[in-house]
């Protein structure tokens, strides 16, 4: 502070009170300053600040009493105290008000002054400095300071501020419950007993320390790294450097509890990975195993297999059960999958009733030991005290590296060899058959002659007659493929359609086959002959979304009567998905169109869909017929279909009649209708018409 030019380097006082050498000290003093007279407690000296200070010349200001000056209590009682032969120093602070009246902050000392000359300790010197500006600057600490306070607070994250020395500045309150700190050591705020309670926290204090030190020491370092506490707790502590005007002065730590988070995380991680069911591995998992063992196999030649566990008429008991029933049969069948297997296998649940086995360093020998372990273990499953029922499955296999080193690979053959399992009568196993190389060529060169074949025109139907046992009339017929090719020559059907089933092809050429036999039954009706055309529908197309629709298209188009279409099904076809397959077979009942089901008691004979679905005739197959009437297993098999029938009120055709010897017992046991060569082999449209149609019944009228 700058004293007025008039009085700079001047000192007032009075005379005879204040030696002429204060003088030089009270000038040279940069602060305001003035000196009292213990005894009379006036001013008998000051400077050039000290008047600039107190907006007062130096002329008023000397005699004037001490405690006038300042006007505050604190120093009003400080010189009504004063020993004049024991004085006291004094340091305070006080607020003034200032020339323009704005506050003005000071700090104020007051020291004896030491004897000078024989008049020792009379006198006080009493100086004052402007604080104002840092007052201000304290201020805005404060309030920095608050406002970080609040900030810290609103924080989400549990917040510690060190210096670089590691000394605790600051925290919140969500740091303190993150450590779950006692309120005793919050009040003390003791730094070395709050770093210890940390240490003390966390399950590796050695290795905590270790690395705070390492923070510590690192003065620009920014890192990220997990506590894990005692409590169970996992956090992520992040730290950075603190900077003030351009330099470090300290460390802020963050501290987020990821307890939550970590453990949701981990729960996706599993659903993505995991049944939610059963808790087996799923689909995706068993890929990324399958992977990784066919990675392994690669690099040491081991082999693995691959099982896939099909139930058995599942379906049946969740509709008959309900699917809590049928929810506890699956976490039962997964328990006891995990029971057969050893330490290092896997088993993962493929989706709805299906269940995929991994076996590693087996052969074909102990896949197959494994497969029928399975079999039994799920053969013991058969309900509680209240609801009992039957459960099997049907396993088909596959092995790494022989039948392939791919996921894509190993489902597909495993699947192949379920489906054959299925296909064969069920609760049984399979192990994927290769076919050589060789075949696979012909196979190809096969499928693709069959495409061509359908587009040239070189397809054609061949009618066998079913003949009335007691009348020998006909009264109806069955269309069968027939292919002669070019370079190939004449081609079975037992030989392309395996073919066509396998490649989907089947569909185009059964769509053909219905055309055309319904153009040709439907020409015959023209000309006075209504005779039934039987025909036959695999699997795959009877399958189609659209196959309903197609049959009344077909039908529509054709002009032909519903009645005189007869669908020849498997067994198969109508057990698979028993649900769809009566709806579809319902949908064609309603168009008028008649049922039957081919090759009868070869696949799943069973009352129960004979009762339930819209069937109209039975067709024994011929492998029964042939050993008639000499087999008395055939003979037993025919006997109980023909019962069987009767008892349902279905037709029943007998296919295969090769000889006078099985048409005689046919028509002794009941049998209505047959076919086969004994009357006439299958032969083509026009021979057809000129052998047999004579020998047709009349239309009914």
């Amino acid at each position: 502070m700058r004293a007025p030019a008039a009085i700079t380097g001047q000192v007032r006082h009075t005379a005879g009170l204040v030696p002429p050498p204060w003088q030089p000290l009270l000038d040279a003093l940069p602060l305001a300053a003035w000196v009292v007279d213990s005894r009379s407690r006036c001013v008998v000296a000051v400077n050039a600040a000290a008047c600039e200070l107190l907006a007062q010349p130096a002329l008023q200001l000397l005699g004037c009493p001490a405690a006038t000056l300042l006007h505050t209590p604190e120093d009003q009682a400080y010189w009504d105290a004063l020993d004049p032969g024991a004085p006291q120093a004094l340091h305070s602070h006080a607020l003034l008000a200032g020339p323009n009246g704005h506050p003005v902050h000071i700090e104020r000392w007051i020291r004896p002054l030491p004897g000078l000359g024989t008049d020792a300790c009379t006198c006080l010197l009493v100086t004052l400095r402007d604080r104002s500006e840092d007052q201000c600057a304290e201020d805005a600490h404060e309030a920095a300071l608050a406002e970080m306070g609040a900030t810290l607070e609103a924080a989400a994250d549990g917040i510690l501020v060190t210096d670089l020395a590691g000394r605790i500045r600051r925290f919140n309150q969500r740091f303190a419950q993150l450590f779950a700190m006692p309120q005793a050591l919050l009040e003390g705020t003791d730094e070395v007993q709050v770093h210890d309670w940390m240490r003390r926290s966390v399950v590796d204090p050695q290795s905590y320390q270790r690395r705070l030190l390492a923070i510590q020491d690192a003065v620009l370092l920014a890192s990220t790294e997990r506590l894990q506490l005692l409590s169970g707790q996992i956090l992520e502590r992040v730290s950075r450097p603190l900077w003030q005007r351009g330099r470090p002065v300290g460390r802020v730590y963050s501290f987020r509890d990821l307890t939550r988070q970590l453990a949701a995380d981990q729960r996706i991680a599993e659903l993505t990975h995991t049944d939610a069911l059963t808790g087996l591995p799923n689909r995706r998992r068993l890929a990324q195993r399958i992977d990784e063992a066919a990675a392994h196999s690669r690099r040491t030649g081991d082999t693995f297999a691959l099982l896939l566990v099909d139930l058995d008429r599942f379906r049946q008991i969740n509709d008959s059960l309900g699917h809590d029933v049928g929810d506890q049969v699956l976490c039962d069948v997964a328990r006891r999958l995990q029971g057969c297997l050893r330490g290092g296998d896997d088993v993962a649940r493929m989706g709805s009733d299906q269940f995929a086995m991994l076996a590693h360093g087996v052969d074909e020998a102990a896949t197959e030991a494994l497969a029928r372990r399975v079999l039994n273990a799920i053969g013991q499953i058969g309900g509680n005290a209240d609801v009992q029922f039957a459960l099997t499955c049907s396993i088909g296999a596959a092995m790494c590296p022989q039948h392939g080193r791919s996921i894509d690979e190993l489902v597909r053959h495993a699947e192949a060899a379920m489906r054959a399992v299925k296909d064969g009568g069920r609760a049984s196993f399979r192990l994927h058959q290769p076919r050589a190389r060789v075949n696979l060529r012909q196979l190809m060169r096969l499928d693709h002659a069959m495409r061509q074949a359908l587009v040239a025109g070189r397809f054609r139907l061949n009618y066998q007659p079913q003949v009335d046992l007691g009348s020998g009339a006909v009264v109806g017929a069955e269309a069968l493929l027939r292919w002669r090719d070019p370079e190939l020559g004449d081609i079975s059907p037992a030989e392309f359609i395996p073919v066509a089933e396998e490649t989907g092809f089947i569909v185009a050429i059964g769509d053909w086959v219905l055309s055309q036999a319904l153009r040709q039954a439907a020409l015959w009706h023209e000309r006075g002959s209504a005779l039934p055309i039987a025909v036959n529908v695999s699997a795959l197309q009877f399958r189609q979304a659209h196959f309903v629709d197609r049959v009344a298209s077909v039908l529509a188009v054709s002009g032909l009567p519903a009645h005189l279409l007869e669908l020849e099904l498997t067994e198969s076809i109508l057990v698979r998905d028993a649900d769809e397959a009566l709806a579809r077979l319902q949908a064609l009942a309603r168009l008028g169109v008649q049922l039957s089901i081919d090759d009868f008691g070869t696949g799943y004979s069973s009352l129960a869909y004979l009762k339930r679905f819209p069937i109209h005739k039975l067709k024994i197959d011929r492998s029964f017929v042939s050993g008639l009437p000499g087999e008395d297993s055939d003979a037993g098999i025919v006997r109980a279909i023909l019962q069987m029938a009767r008892a349902l009120g279905l037709h029943v055709v007998a296919e295969g009649v090769e000889t006078e010897a099985q048409r005689a017992f046919l028509q002794a046991e009941g049998c209505a209708l047959f076919q086969g060569f004994l009357f006439s082999p299958a032969v083509d449209a026009l021979a057809f018409e000129r052998r047999l149609l004579p020998a047709l019944l009349p239309p009914p009228g």
